[in-house]
C-alpha cells in the first residue's frame, strides 16, 4: 500500500521542526544587545538560554561572559529552559511513534499509532511556541529581562526566529499526522455497523396460531375443479375407500333416428290431406310403429 500523503508530509515536517527547535534552544541568539557607551561601537552581546557571547568585528566571538545583571535568573529565561527541553523530549517520542505508525517498510500502516504520534508532535510544537512567544513579549522590557539603560538597544536574535519556525513546522507536521485518525475512525465505524448484535432482538409482535375449523369455500371451486366431481367430505363414509384413478368420460345421450324427420304433433310431408298424421317412431318405443298400422 502506498504511504498516504498526510503521513509523508508529517514525516518530512516533523524532523525539520525538531532540527530548528534544537538549534534555537542551544544557540545563544535569543536577544542582541548593542550600543554600549564605554565599549567599541561594533560590539554586540548575544544572549541565549544557556550562554552569552561577545562578538566584535575585529575579534572572534567570545562565549561564557559573566551575567552581571541577573539575566539568567529572569523568569522568562527559566521557563523557556524547561519548556524547550520538554518540547525536544516530546518531539523525539512523537517521531518514534510516527516511525512505528507509518511503517514505510510494510504494506499496511498503523493509522491509530500514526494519528497518536501527530497529537504528540502537535503538543511538542505548543510547548516550544509558548516560551518563544513569552520571551518575545518581554524582549524590550528591561525590568523583566535585565539590560543596560539607554542608549543600549535590544533586538530579536536569530535563535528566536528559528524557534518560531520550528514550532510552526511541528504544529503542521503533527496536524498532518493526526489526520491519520480519519481512516482508522472510518474503519471502526464500518466494523461496528457490520458487527452482529450481542443478543438476539425479540420481536415486539408475537405470532399467535389459532386452531379452528377450515373456512367453507365455494363448492364449485373446491369440489368441482379441473372438471372432476368430488363429493364433499361430509358425504364420504368413514369406511368408504377412496377411489383411485381418473373418472371415465360419460357416454353421450342416446339419439333417436327418425327417417321422416317428423316430431310429435307435426304432419308428415307425404301424408294425404285429411288423413291422419302419424309420426314414425322406432320400434320398441312407447309409440306404435309403422309396421303395426
Amino acid at each position: 500500500m502506498q504511504t498516504p500523503v498526510v503521513m509523508t508530509l508529517g514525516m518530512v515536517l516533523a524532523p525539520c521542526g525538531l532540527l530548528l527547535t534544537l538549534t534555537s534552544t542551544l544557540t545563544p541568539g535569543w536577544r542582541l544587545v548593542k550600543g554600549f557607551l564605554d565599549q567599541p561601537v561594533d560590539l554586540v552581546l548575544y544572549q541565549g538560554l544557556w550562554d552569552m557571547c561577545r562578538e566584535q568585528s575585529s575579534r572572534e566571538r567570545q562565549c561564557g561572559q559573566r551575567d552581571d545583571l541577573g539575566y539568567f535568573a529572569a523568569e522568562p529565561v527559566r521557563v523557556a529552559r524547561g519548556l524547550t527541553v520538554t518540547s525536544l523530549a516530546v518531539t523525539g517520542l512523537g517521531l518514534l511513534l510516527a516511525t512505528l505508525g507509518v511503517r514505510c517498510w510494510r504494506d499496511e500502516p498503523h493509522f491509530a499509532l500514526a494519528g497518536l504520534s501527530g497529537v504528540v508532535l502537535f503538543t511538542a510544537g505548543l510547548l516550544n511556541l509558548i516560551p518563544v512567544s513569552w520571551y518575545n513579549h518581554f524582549l524590550a522590557d528591561r525590568t523583566v529581562l535585565p539590560a543596560q539603560a539607554s542608549p543600549v538597544t535590544v533586538q530579536v536574535g536569530y535563535s528566536l526566529v528559528l524557534g518560531y519556525l520550528g514550532s510552526c513546522l511541528l504544529l503542521l507536521g503533527g496536524f498532518s499526522l493526526a489526520l491519520s485518525f480519519a481512516p482508522w475512525c472510518a474503519e471502526r465505524c464500518d466494523s461496528c455497523r457490520k458487527a452482529p448484535p450481542s443478543s438476539a432482538r425479540r420481536s415486539s409482535i408475537s405470532t399467535v396460531y389459532i386452531d379452528g375449523p377450515e373456512p367453507a369455500l365455494t363448492p364449485a371451486i373446491k369440489y368441482y375443479s379441473d372438471g372432476q366431481h368430488r363429493p364433499r367430505p361430509d358425504q364420504l363414509g368413514a369406511a368408504s375407500p377412496r377411489k383411485a384413478g381418473f373418472p371415465m368420460p360419460r357416454p353421450p345421450p342416446r339419439a333417436y333416428s327418425n327417417p321422416v324427420d317428423v316430431l310429435d304433433g307435426e304432419k308428415a310431408p307425404n301424408s294425404e290431406p285429411g288423413g291422419s298424421s302419424l309420426s314414425t317412431r322406432p320400434c320398441g318405443s312407447a309409440l306404435p310403429c309403422d309396421s303395426d298400422l
